[in-house]
């Protein structure tokens, strides 16, 4: 059997670096444990905040929302990883809006 794809959500965004960060960190970790439970995992958090430290204007979240949104509409189900500030991520929002539009199945973990 083909294993799931799974999409990783992770409020980033946050004016201080140390937590933007942090949040990287964390959302390595959670990609890694699904990994391990035999998921496919994409985690826009894990590829492009690595990716960001070599751009200019880096922290246009609108800019990276509409990159990760392509890659969603691939994928089996959006996981939703609440740490501190989910409900108030506008990433999240858009992954959540845009997977129930699409019929996409939406699982919530809590931090």
């Amino acid at each position: 059997m083909d294993k799931k794809i799974v999409y990783l959500a992770i409020p980033y965004s946050h004016p201080d670096p140390d937590v933007r960060k942090m949040r990287f960190e964390l959302a390595n970790k959670m990609a890694a444990k699904l990994l391990e439970e035999e998921f496919n995992v994409l985690s826009p958090i894990s590829h492009s905040h690595p990716i960001s430290l070599y751009m200019e204007n880096s922290n246009d979240s609108d800019y990276w929302i509409k990159n990760s949104l392509e890659f969603l509409k691939f994928c089996d189900e959006l996981i939703v990883y609440c740490l501190p500030g989910w409900e108030g991520s506008k990433g999240v929002a858009k992954e959540i809006e845009f997977a129930k539009a699409k019929g996409i199945p939406i699982r919530y973990l809590e931090g």
